[in-house]
């Protein structure tokens, strides 16, 4: 008898003590994260984005298109979502009703929310009229997804590393007839893959979200798909199952992946990029030494600029956002919006460095979509990318942007 009620006592001491243990390891965890992941490939016949020749809708699906949402908040209760998105751009209109309804929902203001779409030329046309029944369908299940990443908030780990991938070539050559769309081999690029990895308390990765500077144009065909960055995310998946994959855009204005316009390349730039994404995870190496562990506190804001074009051109200015978030003096993360050249990554990432500062991660394609976004170079050199007669001092207006918000952030005390 006794020695049961000892042995009793003994079982329940350990349960009770691991319960503790597990608690206060909980507890010791800096940030909470959650995810989530949503299916938008449209379900009836629609035009596609990307490509003016293609009048036609798109007559099947290659792949599905997704949403996915990460959620993070550090020990202030500061939060920040990212939303990324197998869409051409994020419109005016979506990005308005999204933040409004998330706002009212779950308290996440407008600067807490990072949208950024992965540019596939092969996803829907979703700002047409004949496309409103779609609008207002992926409008409700993006902000179902942020309140799911959001609801799923649990104790987490997050670290920030990094390694390279080859895909992306720079497709602006020099001829005797100006610039052309061709690729350049000696043209300039960013090959840097940015990778947020989320463990769980026990070391289990449950996320990864990464990025890279490059057009997802592999195919222009009337075909739902991804492109490379869908086919990434999904070998990724495949082979970490349970684990969610975000793809967040760079700077890719002017960058191509080639060889392409056949369908096992796409295949395959996803496969280089997906490993790379293992290689920054260092996977199968027995110790991590490039793994950066972030720390907080998280800080998130954003503003806009008016860009402004020659007045002969009798243009009307417009405001361009850009926003910065910053993970304590570990990590942050500059958003511009539309389609701007891999000049603006290179210049930011130089502009923001300090030998113990933090990482400097740069996303393009994020909360607006309307056009390039060319560099004071691009604009002197003309081309396609520089078909929008903007004022020579656009470069400098964007960057000047970028360093006073991050700046403002530095000062901001949290909570």
């Amino acid at each position: 008898m006794y020695r049961f009620l000892f042995c009793l006592l003994f079982v329940s001491s350990s349960n009770l003590s691991l319960f503790a243990a597990e608690s206060a390891q909980s507890e010791s965890m800096e940030w909470k994260a959650g995810v989530a992941s949503a299916r938008i490939t449209p379900e009836k016949p629609l035009r596609m984005a990307g490509y003016a020749g293609r009048k036609e809708p798109a007559e099947g699906t290659e792949q599905d298109l997704f949403a996915k949402a990460l959620a993070v908040e550090d020990q202030g209760g500061n939060r920040v979502v990212f939303l990324t998105l197998d869409l051409i751009g994020v419109i005016d209109q979506l990005r308005a009703d999204v933040t409004k309804q998330v706002q009212e929902k779950f308290n996440l203001p407008p600067q807490a929310l990072l949208m950024n779409a992965s540019h596939t030329h092969c996803g829907p046309a979703y700002g047409r009229d004949d496309a409103k029944a779609y609008y207002d369908t992926l409008a409700q299940t993006l902000v179902k997804t942020i309140g799911q990443a959001l609801e799923g908030l649990q104790p987490a780990k997050l670290s920030w590393s990094t390694a390279r991938c080859s895909v992306a070539m720079n497709r602006r050559t020099p001829s005797a007839t100006g610039y052309r769309n061709h690729p350049n081999p000696n043209g300039l690029v960013d090959h840097q893959v940015p990778v947020l990895r989320v463990d769980d308390p026990k070391g289990e990765l449950k996320a990864v979200m990464f990025g890279y500077a490059c057009h997802n144009t592999t195919m222009g065909f009337r075909k739902w798909l991804g492109d490379y960055a869908g086919f990434a995310q999904e070998y990724f998946e495949k082979d970490h199952p349970g684990v969610t994959a975000l793809f967040m855009m760079g700077c890719g204005g002017d960058q191509n992946p080639y060889p392409r316009s056949e369908l096992h390349y796409a295949h395959k730039h996803g496969r280089s990029l997906a490993t790379a994404v293992e290689a920054a995870l260092e996977v199968n190496q027995r110790a991590l030494r490039h793994q950066h562990p972030l720390h907080g506190p998280l800080k998130a804001t954003y503003e806009t600029v008016r860009l402004e074009y020659l007045p002969e051109k009798k243009r009307e200015p417009w405001d361009y956002p850009v926003q910065v978030i910053q993970f304590g003096n570990d990590l942050t993360i500059v958003a511009l919006g539309t389609e701007v050249v891999v000049d603006y990554s290179l210049r930011i990432k130089q502009e923001l460095f300090e030998p113990e500062g933090p990482a400097i991660w740069v996303a393009g394609y994020s909360n607006v979509y309307s056009g390039y976004i060319p560099s004071k170079r691009v604009l002197l050199e003309g081309g396609y990318e520089a078909s929008r007669p903007y004022k020579p001092d656009v470069e400098e207006r964007i960057i000047g942007k970028v360093l006073e918000l991050d700046q403002r952030l530095k000062n901001k005390k949290a909570k």
